[in-house]
């Protein structure tokens, strides 16, 4: 779900970057374009090594990756809430999905470790 999720993202931010910047409350730029260009590039990426990893790495393997994108997700959220363009309703939204799946990967390792001591 989270390699879905940041890929759609990493399309729409290379396709038409202006729509982020704006929802996120950003002033519009060419530079501005580019750098969330470049964050989608980044961003599809990171998807494809999400879906790669949950779907040929080991059980140890993907729970290392739970870890990293847990933490990933969780600093996504408390950047978006530090933007500098000032907190908006997409700003909401934006840092509760990242912390969202920060959750959902915090419970599924709480969860795993739970199924491996039993």
């Amino acid at each position: 779900m989270g390699a879905l999720v940041f890929g759609i993202s990493s399309f729409v931010l290379i396709a038409v970057p202006r729509i982020f910047t704006d929802l996120l409350g950003l002033v519009s730029s060419a530079e501005m374009d580019w750098s969330m260009q470049l964050t989608g590039v980044v961003i599809i990426t990171l998807a494809g090594v999400m879906f790669v990893g949950a779907q040929s790495a080991s059980d140890r393997g993907v729970l290392w990756l739970a870890r990293v994108m847990m933490l990933g997700a969780f600093g996504l959220g408390v950047a978006t809430l530090l933007i500098p363009s000032g907190v908006n309703w997409f700003v909401i939204l934006y840092a509760l999905i990242g912390f969202g799946f920060c959750a959902a990967y915090g419970i599924f390792l709480t969860r795993r470790v739970s199924w491996e001591q039993s």
